[in-house]
């Protein structure tokens, strides 16, 4: 018969005993805040002030940075506070609530790259045709499907994880992860198993075949097309590429730190794994999409110097 644990706060194994470069990690933390939290509002402020940019590609840029900074609250502000202290301990209601924002940040970034992809694709197979087929009316249900499913996905799969037995509260990451706190459940988790790998495997599937089928549309009109036509592609796809390419890395970091044993590796290395995900996408995206687009490097220009 197991002994079932009433858990009144989680202990956060994984933080490193930083003593007086306590504070250089916090300064090093808050500066990352800082420049994700300027970069995505100057680009979201940019495209809802500028009436030229009211296009589904710019809309699509919008959600992805709404997300990035929606991503970034969940876990940034949680970092700073726990640096600070000696004991790292959080309560269940809030570590809940963390892994809820972390992973609707994670599903909702993948759809949106995934919408976005499809978007890129009617823009280049079907240039004279795009604005019929990628109406205002299809932008906002697209966007509507992605945040909601986002969000729904992981509500269930908070509540099934909230409602498990616990036989330990010793979390060994830096913030609350609901793959460890199942693998402290002492009572029956398979409800939550199954609709974690039933939601894993949705949330991977559907994005990928859009994506692929997408892109192998757009090759196949690059390679037939004229010079004009490749050139279009490789400016507008290059960005998405290379988000979906960093993401899709930290993905992996976090799958093999999570799902594999690695006491051998170092602690900050497992932790570097763990952030890389969460940390890199918000910082990169705002360098991707200003530099890349003109229009959105000279409004931003004309903002902050204007």
């Amino acid at each position: 018969m197991m002994n079932y644990t009433h858990v009144s706060y989680f202990t956060l194994a994984a933080y490193i005993d930083t003593r007086l470069f306590k504070y250089l990690c916090f300064m090093i933390i808050m500066f990352l805040y800082v420049v994700i939290v300027f970069s995505n509002v100057l680009l979201i402020v940019v495209i809802c002030v500028n009436r030229s940019l009211h296009e589904p590609m710019y809309l699509f840029l919008c959600s992805l940075f709404v997300n990035e900074l929606f991503g970034s609250t969940g876990l940034f502000p949680f970092l700073l506070v726990q640096i600070l202290f000696d004991i790292h301990t959080v309560f269940p209601p809030f570590c809940f609530l963390q892994i809820f924002c972390v992973y609707s940040y994670v599903c909702v970034e993948f759809f949106n790259l995934a919408v976005m992809s499809y978007d890129r694709y009617l823009a280049i197979c079907y240039p004279l045709q795009y604005n019929t087929r990628m109406t205002f009316n299809k932008v906002t249900l697209l966007l509507a499907v992605v945040w909601s499913y986002g969000s729904v996905l992981c509500f269930v799969s908070v509540m099934l994880s909230s409602s498990v037995q616990l036989c330990g509260n010793s979390i060994n990451k830096v913030y609350c992860d609901n793959y460890s706190i199942i693998k402290l459940a002492c009572s029956d988790s398979t409800a939550s198993n199954i609709y974690g790998l039933f939601a894993t495997c949705l949330t991977i599937a559907c994005p990928v075949s859009l994506i692929f089928y997408s892109y192998v549309r757009i090759l196949r009109v690059c390679f037939s097309g004229c010079k004009q036509t490749r050139q279009k592609a490789v400016s507008t796809c290059t960005p998405h590429l290379a988000s979906l390419l960093n993401f899709s890395c930290g993905a992996f970091f976090e799958i093999v730190q999570s799902r594999f044993d690695m006491k051998n590796v170092p602690n900050f290395v497992r932790i570097f794994l763990s952030l890389y995900w969460l940390t890199c996408q918000p910082l990169l995206n705002p360098l991707l999409y200003g530099l890349n687009m003109s229009n959105i490097r000279i409004l931003c220009r004309n903002l902050i110097f204007h």
